[in-house]
C-alpha cells in the first residue's frame, strides 16, 4: 500500500512538473515537539506541492514531500534506547489564502503521512502555516502534526509527532 501511495505522488508531481503550472519545490527544517521531542532531536525535509488558483486570493492543490526526523537517545521505563531515524512521506490537499496588498499568506495541507520505518504507523497528517511570498519564492514558519502509533518493547504506544518548521517554497514557471 505505501508503495502504490508514493508511486501514485510520484507519478502525478512527474506530469505536473511537465507542465509546471502552479508547481512549487522547496524545504524545510525545524525542532520535534510534544512525543517527536522525546525520539528526535532535530527534522528536515523536502517539500512540494501543485497548485491552482480557484478564486481570488485562495489557492487549492495537492502537496507531498518527506520529513526525516533525526533518532536521539530517550529513557522509557527506566531504561535508555537509541531511536532510529524514521520519516514521513505526506499525501495532502492543500489550501493558501493570500491577503490582499499584502505579501502574506496563511496556509493548510491536510491528509496522510505515510510512514517510511517498519514498526511506525503512518497518520492523519495536518500542517498549517504562516508566510510570506514574493514572484519567485514563499518562506514560512509551520507546525507539522502526524498522528500515528509506534511499536516499542511488545507495546503499542499512541504519539503524535509534531514539529515546528521553517521552510522556503521556490515557484517553477
Amino acid at each position: 500500500m505505501k508503495k502504490l501511495l508514493l508511486l501514485g505522488a510520484f507519478a502525478f508531481f512527474g506530469s505536473a512538473a511537465h507542465a509546471q503550472e502552479g508547481l512549487k519545490l522547496g524545504g524545510h527544517i525545524g525542532a520535534p515537539v510534544g512525543d517527536a521531542s522525546k525520539y528526535a532531536s532535530f527534522t528536515f525535509g523536502v517539500d512540494g506541492a501543485y497548485m491552482w488558483n480557484i478564486a481570488k486570493n485562495f489557492d487549492l492543490g495537492v502537496a507531498t514531500g518527506y520529513s526525516h526526523f533525526v533518532g536521539k537517545d530517550y529513557d522509557f521505563k527506566g531504561n535508555r534506547y537509541k531511536s532510529d531515524d524514521f520519516g514521513f512521506i505526506p499525501v495532502a490537499v492543500a489550501g493558501k489564502y493570500r491577503f490582499a496588498k499584502a505579501p502574506i499568506f496563511v496556509a493548510l495541507d491536510l491528509g496522510y503521512a505515510v510512514s517510511v520505518k517498519d514498526g511506525v504507523d503512518g497518520g492523519l497528517y495536518a500542517q498549517p502555516k504562516f508566510g510570506y511570498k514574493t514572484t519567485k519564492l514563499e518562506l514560512y514558519v509551520g507546525y507539522q502534526t502526524i498522528g500515528s502509533r509506534r511499536d516499542f518493547d511488545r507495546e503499542r504506544i499512541e504519539n503524535n509527532f509534531g514539529a515546528i518548521n521553517f521552510g522556503v517554497n521556490f515557484f517553477l514557471k
